[in-house]
C-alpha cells in the first residue's frame, strides 16, 4: 500500500438537474485525477438535491438500483478511466418501496466492490429522513482497495461512536463521512466530532458537505469539507463554506502507525467491561 495517499473531497451547489448534477460533479472528479487523486468521495445523495428538506413521495423517484444502475455504472467507467478509488453516495432501491441512503465503493479498476448503508436516520425538521430511507442493514464493512482499507460512514452517522469504532477494529486507514449539514447548531459540531473520531479511532477522515440553499428548503449547506488526521489535525485547510470546490489533500499513512504506537487505544479497549452498552 503507499506510504501518501493523495486523496480528494467534492463539495458542490444543487445544480438544478440530476444530469447537470452529475456532470458537474464527474467534471471536479476528473479534476481531483488531474491533480493526482487516487481516492475521492461525493457528498451525500450526490446526484440531486438534499430533498429530505420536505416529505414528499415523488423523490421516490430519484431511487436507482446498486450497483446496476446509471449513477454507479457511470461512476465504474470513470473510476476505471482516471485510476481512482470512488466512494459514490446515493438514493437506492433494493426493491420497490424499499430505499436505502447508500454509497457505493468502487475500486481504481472500475470494479464495484460493495456498498455501506446509512445506519442512524434522523426525523427532525428540515431533515426528514424517516420518510425516505430505511435505516441500514449491511454492518460497517471496510473494503480493501488500490488505496489501502478505507470505510463510510454517513452524515448524521457521525453522532454515534460505536459505528466509527467498528470501522477502526476492521482495520480502516481512511474514513468518509459524506454528508448533507446545515448552518445553526451543527457548525460547532462539525469542528468537532469528526477530529475527535480520528483521535479516538486511529485513522484519517474524510468531511464532505454540500454548500448553498436549494429551493426545497432554508437548510443552508456550508461545505467546509476538509480531511482530519489521527492526531486531530486538519490535513491543510478546509473547503470553502460557500463554493463548489476539490479537496485535495496527501495523507501520509505512517502517521497511523506513529499514532498507534504513542496512543495504544487498541490495546487498552475492555471489551469485556461494556457489556451494559449492548441493545436493551
Amino acid at each position: 500500500m503507499p506510504d501518501v495517499v493523495r486523496a480528494a473531497l467534492v463539495q458542490s451547489h444543487w445544480t438544478g438537474s440530476g444530469d447537470s448534477m452529475v456532470a458537474a460533479n464527474v467534471a471536479m472528479a476528473r479534476r481531483a485525477a488531474d491533480q493526482g487523486a487516487k481516492v475521492l468521495c461525493f457528498q451525500e445523495l450526490f446526484a440531486g438535491p438534499y430533498f429530505c428538506q420536505v416529505q414528499d413521495p415523488q423523490y421516490y423517484r430519484l431511487v436507482e438500483r446498486v450497483p446496476d444502475g446509471p449513477t454507479v455504472e457511470l461512476m465504474c467507467s470513470l473510476a476505471k478511466e482516471t485510476q481512482m478509488v470512488l466512494v459514490v453516495p446515493v438514493y437506492e432501491e433494493e426493491q420497490p418501496g424499499v430505499y436505502y441512503n447508500t454509497a457505493a465503493v468502487i475500486d481504481a479498476d472500475g470494479r464495484y466492490l460493495g456498498k455501506y448503508r446509512k445506519h442512524h436516520i434522523p426525523q427532525v425538521e428540515g431533515f426528514w429522513e424517516k420518510f425516505y430511507f430505511r435505516p441500514g442493514n449491511l454492518g460497517y464493512p471496510v473494503f480493501d482497495t488500490a488505496v489501502g482499507r478505507i470505510g463510510v460512514y454517513i452524515c448524521y452517522d457521525r453522532h454515534f461512536p460505536e459505528g466509527w469504532r467498528a470501522l477502526g477494529l476492521a482495520g480502516a486507514r481512511i474514513v468518509f463521512n459524506p454528508s448533507a449539514t446545515s448552518r445553526g447548531l451543527s457548525g460547532y459540531l462539525w469542528r468537532l466530532e469528526q477530529p475527535a473520531a480520528a483521535v479516538a479511532n486511529e485513522y484519517f477522515v474524510g468531511a464532505i458537505n454540500r454548500v448553498g440553499v436549494e429551493p426545497l428548503g432554508a437548510n443552508d449547506f456550508y461545505g467546509s469539507s476538509y480531511f482530519v488526521d489521527p492526531q486531530g489535525a486538519l490535513v491543510g485547510e478546509a473547503g470553502s463554506d460557500h463554493d463548489d470546490e476539490v479537496v485535495v489533500r496527501d495523507l501520509d499513512m505512517g502517521v497511523l502507525d506513529e499514532v498507534r504506537q504513542r496512543w495504544a487505544f487498541y490495546r487498552d479497549r475492555r471489551p469485556d467491561s461494556y457489556q451494559a452498552l449492548g441493545a436493551p
